[in-house]
């Protein structure tokens, strides 16, 4: 047992290998990362994903990486030899797989599962958007259709953990209110400014009006909120361009498919650029970030870079969920003519503009620059590791989720391995 102390050996388990420079969920774990440095942890993050060009150089931070295996008792090994005392699961789908073996050979490990965002929510909206119903945040309360088989999977993993990290106020309240999860389980940890933001944040060395030009947006284009804002951005880019003749609208993001830079168009101003090196430098040469979305969870990296670089924003309530606590930096709209009327208004209104460039920064500064949040999170694991066991016997439903689940997919993870030896046997 920890004993109160802070956990030193820490196994970050990944859905995918971290990309900061890719999406706003890569550039979260890094700081999570760090975070866990600044305490003198030694850690190890592993995952049965392949790495890409845009993987970060975790190793270059003093950072193990490991490649492990699903269905694989090579796992099971490995993280006997490791016997880590605290243990973060990247997303539901990692504890799901993972986090019988976990309690199998580490008991007293501390299991903590990061979010990123509620996967069963964003579904749940996506298609209330497909049939063409408003996204009311106001419904979210008591609604009985976020029982999906995803919610359910997603809310169980969570009560199997001894801490959940939610980035998003309004879904750290959904959690609480509609499916009755203990607060005692929950942590809310948003976003937090890259240490290179902050400096330029609170000495406001950002370009001003006269110095910007032209709309950005920006998104990993394998995210379907993202895909889907490009799609609306080009029915309502026509309009725009028609009241600013000659301003262009810049996209950016990760994974540039074929059907995306098809819609590539010098004449019109269309612009699709695809992946960028360094998001912030193009952020901050736009007047205003243009980000429309029809649906979403969690909180959107792209409208925290847009704050962070002084650059006003237009987007929908799903986007401005959680990020701010009243005023938005820019506009909010909702329809087709709402967006156009809000993008010409704010292009073109140096004083309007002026205002929302200064509250862009000081919502940075103030909300995501602190570090409170971190902070927080430091003091919520030592809480938990002063006395784990008196901690899980208040989260019997945990105890309950995790004798069942376990069982089950150790039963079938194990049935799943031999069926793959067999195979290979067979093959030789």
């Amino acid at each position: 047992m920890l004993n109160g102390e802070f956990p030193k050996n820490v196994l970050v388990i990944g859905w995918v290998w971290p990309e900061p420079k890719a999406s706003a969920a890569g550039d979260h774990m890094l700081s999570i990362l760090q975070l866990l440095k600044a305490q003198g942890c030694q850690i190890t993050f592993a995952s049965p994903a392949q790495k890409t060009d845009l993987s970060a150089p975790l190793e270059s931070i003093g950072v193990h990486c490991q490649a492990i295996e699903v269905n694989d008792a090579s796992f099971d090994a490995f993280l006997q030899q490791l016997n880590p005392d605290l243990v973060v699961f990247d997303r539901y789908m990692m504890e799901e797989q993972f986090g019988w073996r976990v309690e199998k050979v580490c008991p007293d490990a501390i299991r903590v599962l990061d979010t990123e965002d509620l996967h069963s929510l964003r579904e749940y909206r996506q298609q209330q958007a497909k049939a063409g119903s408003n996204n009311d945040n106001t419904a979210l309360s008591g609604n009985t259709q976020l029982h999906s088989d995803k919610g359910i999977r997603e809310v169980a993993s969570i009560y199997r953990c001894d801490l959940a990290l939610i980035i998003s106020k309004a879904e750290f309240e959904l959690l609480q209110n509609t499916y009755q999860l203990p607060q005692s389980i929950l942590h809310h940890l948003p976003f937090c400014l890259p240490q290179a933001h902050k400096s330029k944040v609170t000495s406001q060395e950002t370009p001003e009006f006269e110095q910007r030009k032209d709309f950005i947006t920006i998104g990993n284009f394998r995210h379907p909120p993202n895909w889907d804002s490009v799609l609306w951005l080009k029915k309502l880019w026509p309009e725009i361009r028609r009241q600013l003749p000659g301003v262009n609208l810049h996209i950016y993001g990760a994974y540039l498919p074929k059907k995306a830079s098809e819609l590539h168009n010098q004449k019109q101003g269309f612009l699709v650029h695809g992946w960028v090196d360094d998001a912030y430098e193009v952020m901050q040469q736009a007047r205003v970030c243009l980000s429309p979305l029809h649906f979403g969870a969690g909180l959107k990296g792209k409208l925290l870079l847009a704050m962070s670089a002084g650059t006003p924003s237009i987007t929908t309530s799903v986007g401005a969920e959680s990020m701010t606590d009243d005023q938005w930096p820019g506009l909010l709209a909702e329809s087709d003519s709402e967006i156009a009327q809000s993008a010409v208004k704010l292009y073109t209104n140096k004083s309007a503009w002026q205002s929302y460039h200064e509250l862009s920064l000081a919502i940075a500064q103030e909300r995501y620059g602190s570090d409170q949040w971190g902070q927080s999170l430091v003091d919520a694991i030592a809480q938990i590791s002063a006395d784990v066991d008196r901690h899980r016997s208040g989260n019997f439903v945990g105890q309950i989720l995790r004798h069942q689940h376990h069982r089950a997919t150790q039963f079938m993870s194990q049935w799943i391995e031999a069926k793959n030896k067999l195979s290979k046997l067979q093959d030789e």
